[in-house]
């Protein structure tokens, strides 16, 4: 048990993004959909914290570009969806556990990494 005093922030509205015709915002997302649209990466399921490489892929498409492959993922079958189903229970017990301050802070820092750094991706 934690003895510190913690302060969930109070909720409040990211700035709304025009990204009108030249401003920096459009420039930035721009510059991403460029830099993941030249590149073909590959797709895994995470299970229980680890990689899961099946050998059995498909391909993901741009929605616009059918021809334009985006990814190459790995399908997952009967044997590995029991798995993520086992290790989900294990999960929730760890975190069903967790102090509301540590959990909240994983959502937290989340949040800001998605309205900050990785906001265009």
């Amino acid at each position: 048990m934690s003895n510190g005093i913690f302060n969930v922030p109070s909720p409040r509205n990211e700035p709304v993004l025009g990204y009108t015709p030249g401003s920096p915002e459009r420039k930035a997302l721009r510059t991403e959909l460029d830099r993941l649209g030249g590149q073909v990466i590959e797709i895994a399921p995470r299970i229980g914290g680890r990689r899961i490489t099946t050998g059995r892929t498909a391909e993901a498409v741009m929605p616009h570009d059918h021809r334009h492959v985006l990814a190459v993922w790995h399908k997952a079958g009967a044997s590995e969806v029991q798995r993520a189903i086992d290790a989900a229970g294990a999960a929730h017990r760890e975190w069903s556990r967790l102090p509301f301050h540590d959990r909240a802070a994983i959502f937290l820092k989340a949040a800001d990494l998605l309205a900050g750094p990785y906001r265009m991706t």
